[in-house]
């Protein structure tokens, strides 16, 4: 009996030394991110697009909903302003407004909002993981009302998604 009860134990313990070997830092949120991974450095998008809103940039980059919010709230990393663990560029390309859902008498029903920016993500514990892509969303807004008007809540809608799509690509590895 005492065999059969050193041999469980010994199980035991080299199924917690197994298990304890491997790790990989996970959370609720989604993100992936090993555990040599502390900081991260967000830099400015700067607006390369033809049809420039002026706050666009700040937006996406500081903003409420934008990508450095985004990662503070969502994973445990630092930020610092240079030279992080993970670091994220890149520019916006695209600001655009065109006509959707076209009835009778060639008026439009619709109009929509598509924001694209061209980002770059550096691993630099592991550059296997870097890439550059392009992300490219969109609302839609009532032909009735005027960009002006509606332009500020699609911003932050658009911003969310935007944020959501480089923190999925990037630390949550989708």
């Amino acid at each position: 009996m005492k065999r059969s009860t050193l041999q469980i134990l010994l199980s035991v313990v080299f199924v917690a030394l197994v298990f304890t070997a491997c790790k990989v830092s996970y959370s609720f949120t989604g993100a992936s991110i090993a555990p040599n991974v502390k900081t991260f450095s967000v830099y400015y998008f700067p607006n390369r697009a033809k049809l420039v809103n002026p706050n666009l940039s700040q937006l996406l980059t500081q903003g409420p909903d934008g990508l450095e919010n985004k990662l503070i709230k969502q994973t445990s990393l630092n930020q610092i302003k240079e030279n992080g663990d993970l670091e994220f560029s890149g520019q916006i390309t695209e600001y655009d407004v065109k006509p959707m859902n076209i009835s009778t008498g060639d008026l439009a029903t619709q109009n929509r909002l598509t924001i694209s920016i061209k980002a770059k993500y550096t691993n630099n514990k592991d550059h296997e993981q870097d890439w550059e892509k392009t992300f490219t969303e969109y609302e839609d807004f009532d032909s009735n009302r005027s960009l002006s008007d509606a332009e500020d809540a699609l911003v932050t809608e658009i911003i969310k998604k935007l944020a959501d799509d480089i923190f999925n690509a990037s630390v949550a590895n989708w």
